[in-house]
């Protein structure tokens, strides 16, 4: 699916120690890896909320799925230079994009920001903030990729075939990341990416979560 971009923006000096891209092709697991993410660490980690053009689904709320935007506010705001990074979706005519304010250090806490976006967003971002961290989520092989995408049963062969020339597309970037695991089972996918947030210091240590617990005791 193709999409165009508003023209890049200057390099930002916003303080981004607290905010890491996950990226991963349609199919890879990417959204239940970061929901189990989520509700593991709620403390330390908050997803970014994306605005769009497009109308909401049914279920959809303002302000926790998306920030819906009327095309107008959406344009008003990226002119401003409201926007990290944006993109308009050929075909569909819906502009998408990451806010300033979903990624700017909060002063009301220290959570991570984990910016769920495609690989071309991603490389809008490292742009814009130099040196920020990245994951990509990849699938075990194309063959289990394509395995995954078909049994969900809910789109043609062509907009399957779609998919996966975009992921092929997606998956030779994938050099672009600091850090790529391999989502073979969600649990080993989430411990991975856990594992490097730990590394970031997003994430307390095992051994600090176990003390906190455990805490010795005075003779």
């Amino acid at each position: 699916m193709a999409n165009t971009s508003a023209n890049s923006p200057s390099t930002l000096r916003l303080p981004h120690s607290n905010l890491i891209i996950l990226s991963g092709p349609s199919g890879v697991g990417k959204s239940t890896v970061l929901r189990r993410l989520l509700a593991q660490f709620p403390d330390q980690l908050r997803l970014s909320i994306s605005a769009t053009t497009r109308p909401p689904r049914p279920g959809e709320t303002d302000g926790v799925d998306y920030y819906f935007l009327t095309p107008e506010e959406f344009a008003r705001r990226r002119d401003a230079g409201e926007f990290l990074e944006c993109c308009e979706v050929f075909g569909r005519g819906h502009w998408y994009g990451t806010l300033l304010s979903e990624v700017r250090p909060s002063p009301k806490g220290q959570k991570w920001v984990v910016l769920d976006i495609d690989v071309d967003g991603a490389e809008k971002v490292r742009r814009r903030l130099p040196g920020v961290p990245s994951i990509f989520l990849r699938p075990s092989s194309d063959a289990e990729l394509e395995r995954r995408l078909r049994s969900r049963g809910t789109e043609t062969e062509a907009a399957i075939e779609r998919r996966l020339e975009v992921a092929r597309r997606e998956l030779a970037r994938a050099g672009q990341y600091q850090f790529q695991v391999v989502n073979d089972t969600v649990d080993k996918a989430v411990e991975d990416v856990a594992d490097i947030l730990r590394k970031l210091g997003a994430l307390p240590n095992t051994d600090t979560i176990q003390n906190k617990q455990h805490p010795a005791s005075s003779n």
